[in-house]
């Protein structure tokens, strides 16, 4: 999945500036950023405005392509309200956040967190009918990859009731923090404190069988996420690790 360059053009009045205005340097400018974020995304935050609030939904969410280059795909009921509103469009605000970490200073001052976070900003249209099936299809293979070739077909009345939305990625924000604990130098801190960085992942458990699976062997795509998901665990584990590392004099 390739997105287009980040942030959006200032310039363009159809979306608010998605310029870091904070702690600058953590924005990042690389779509493969991006890509890496929303590739391991399981559920976006949407935010919207209806009937004069913000409301702020989680949605399951996938990555694919629908004919007209790379969106974010939101799952959802035909009955959710956002899926009403969103046959002419709605603007939103989708966000997916990654926490690597926990940063122990030696003041709750100095503590703070390693993250992966992507804003998308744009117009949600509900996929059209002729192309829902092959959204929710990818949806699925996003969440599940693999899990497409073993099970059945969706049914008429199954994709019916469900739907999804589009999100263009054309406008998005990424900010990153990698790093390790970020004290001063000359800080008059308790150094008999420990400080350092607690990596976290989301990881898998042992798969559960349902009361119906009987004696059925569980199956290469769970198995397969759930080796993917140590994977990327251990990945973010070396990363912290590297960038902490001391550099040789």
């Amino acid at each position: 999945m390739r997105t287009t360059s980040l942030p959006s053009d200032p310039a363009d009045s159809a979306v608010p500036s998605l310029a870091v205005r904070r702690l600058r340097d953590r924005q990042s400018h690389d779509p493969a950023d991006l890509d890496a974020i929303l590739a391991e995304a399981i559920v976006a935050h949407v935010g919207f405005v209806r009937d004069g609030h913000p409301l702020v939904l989680p949605f399951l969410c996938g990555v694919g392509d629908l004919g007209a280059g790379p969106v974010l795909l939101l799952h959802g009921s035909t009955g959710g309200g956002l899926f009403l509103d969103g046959a002419a469009g709605v603007p939103v605000s989708a966000t997916v956040t990654h926490v690597d970490g926990l940063v122990f200073a030696r003041s709750t001052f100095d503590s703070s967190a390693n993250y992966r976070s992507a804003v998308v900003v744009g117009n949600a249209t509900v996929v059209p009918d002729d192309l829902r099936t092959e959204a929710l299809w990818q949806v699925a293979d996003h969440l599940m990859p693999g899990r497409r070739d073993e099970v059945r077909e969706m049914t008429a009345k199954e994709v019916r009731a469900t739907q999804v939305l589009q999100l263009p990625l054309e406008h998005a924000s990424v900010k990153i923090r990698a790093a390790g604990v970020g004290e001063a130098v000359d800080d008059a801190e308790d150094h008999a404190v420990w400080a350092g960085v607690l990596p976290l992942a989301v990881t898998a458990g042992a798969p559960l069988p349902g009361d119906i699976s009987g004696d059925a062997p569980v199956d290469e795509s769970v198995r397969a996420l759930a080796a993917r998901l140590d994977d990327l665990a251990r990945a973010r584990e070396a990363r912290i690790a590297a960038v902490m590392r001391p550099t040789p004099a």
